[in-house]
């Protein structure tokens, strides 16, 4: 891979603004691979920053116009407002600037071979397991992973052939800057509404995603998924189905079962041929997922032989179903869900394996997310035995008021679900280790730092894992 195809000959130093996310922490060290001076800033630092430190980069904790060396390219994340001093001072010297989707969308020009995981849900699981996957095959791909996989040593590999795996959010519409060989579409559900106006906009979104596939190349979609026939029927590429109730997918799965484990194990049909599968996670969601990373590397020419041995290996990525660790007989589970489908599938995961109590300490995840979708987070919780809810995560967003968590816990009680509104964290740990029997399970859960509360409960009990 040459980078001075797409970012000139002149282009030696990338700072990157928001280098700490896991997007573009990989995208820095994919240059950093490559020779590049890398630089850039973070609120905060990190096991991320550290290793990318530890790999050449200067970084710089705070944004800070006086951070920008003389760059000659400027990257920024989603995340970053307008009036960010380092984009401020980049765009006043006439520095070239490019938003993070953008520039990923030039990196996979670069690869011959380009695979693009997309959807509401399931994207950094599936990457995962066809990460798992490649890394048993022949081939050895550059990976871009949306949170940190041990087998791959964290959150990016950097490879030696013509492949690419990168996870493709719709948010900002990033997912039309790429123009993937294999685009894959896991399912299509109302998020991100602070950008998309609402369902009908996001379905469009990834039409147009489709388009781009090129008559040559692949996608990849949930043949169950009700908007599959809206976003394929103008597609110029091969189609490729997977699902688990129309059995005319191209790859379905029958027979499922659960084992005591709430593990999964099903048949696999590809082609008329019969072969069994079992997964080392939880989750009729993660079916789905298996399926699309089946269809994925079996389109890569990896034998269904070794699809099948390579995917048990795949327990999970951080932060999705992680067991962290158990006190006095307390299982603690932390899982990265903040959609309320995602809520949903989780917790029907932990019924699986439960036999006494489900504690779910929820932190919703912007504002503009829990606003609109009150309702249906409201409906998602009936498998917990109680639940706590704290702060809105802000995020990327600014507090207007028109929306608390208390909100959301009125509307629980609503529906008889047990709950309760504590914003501090250290005030929940203690709730928990007052109340909470051996037996029970504890389930953090949402895409912020709500993994401190489980934590703060180990370290309260001296840490000990079972």
């Amino acid at each position: 891979m040459i980078l001075s195809d797409i970012i000139g000959t002149n282009h030696s130093h990338i700072h990157f603004i928001g280098i700490g996310g896991i997007s573009m922490s990989g995208l820095a060290e994919i240059l950093l691979s490559e020779g590049y001076t890398v630089s850039g800033s973070d609120m905060k630092n990190s096991p991320i920053i550290n290793r990318l430190k530890n790999k050449g980069a200067t970084i710089h904790i705070a944004h800070d116009k006086d951070n920008l060396k003389n760059p000659d390219l400027v990257v920024y994340t989603d995340a970053i407002s307008n009036d960010n001093p380092e984009l401020v001072e980049a765009l006043n010297y006439e520095i070239p600037v490019m938003d993070r989707g953008s520039f990923l969308g030039e990196i996979m020009k670069t690869y011959s071979n380009s695979i693009a995981v997309s959807g509401t849900h399931g994207k950094t699981t599936t990457t995962g397991m066809i990460s798992i996957i490649l890394d048993k095959s022949a081939l050895d791909p550059t990976i871009l992973l949306g949170g940190e996989l041990d087998q791959i040593g964290g959150n990016v590999k950097i490879g030696k052939d013509s492949y690419l795996l990168t996870e493709a959010c719709e948010y900002k519409g990033n997912i039309l800057k790429f123009q993937p060989t294999i685009g894959i579409i896991l399912n299509v559900e109302e998020d991100h509404l602070d950008y998309f106006k609402d369902l009908n906009d996001i379905v469009k979104t990834f039409e147009a995603f489709a388009k781009n596939i090129s008559s040559t190349g692949t996608l990849i979609i949930n043949g169950d998924d009700e908007n599959t026939s809206h976003i394929i029927k103008d597609t110029k590429c091969e189609n490729i189905t997977f699902g688990i109730k129309d059995e005319n997918c191209s790859y379905f799965a029958t027979n499922i079962e659960f084992n005591n484990f709430g593990l999964p194990r099903y048949t696999l049909i590809v082609d008329g041929h019969s072969y069994e599968v079992s997964l080392s996670v939880m989750g009729i969601h993660n079916i789905y997922n298996s399926l699309a990373a089946i269809a994925t590397t079996h389109k890569c020419g990896v034998p269904i032989k070794t699809i099948i041995n390579s995917i048990k290996l795949y327990t999970g990525t951080h932060r999705r179903l992680e067991h962290k660790g158990s006190y006095n007989g307390i299982k603690i589970i932390d899982d990265y869900a903040h959609h309320p489908t995602e809520v949903k599938a989780t917790l029907n995961s932990i019924e699986k394996i439960a036999n006494n109590k489900v504690w779910c300490v929820f932190q919703p995840h912007t504002y503009t997310r829990t606003k609109a979708l009150l309702h249906e987070f409201s409906h998602s919780f009936e498998k917990a035995t109680a639940v706590i809810v704290s702060d809105i995560y802000a995020a990327r967003e600014k507090n207007n008021g028109l929306i608390h968590s208390k909100n959301l816990v009125e509307k629980l009680k609503e529906n008889d679900v047990n709950s309760i509104y504590i914003s501090d964290f250290n005030n929940i740990s203690e709730y928990l280790f007052e109340n909470a029997s051996k037996g029970d399970i504890i389930l953090t859960m949402g895409a912020g730092d709500i993994y401190r509360v489980g934590e703060i409960l180990l370290e309260k009990s001296n840490y000990c894992i079972s």
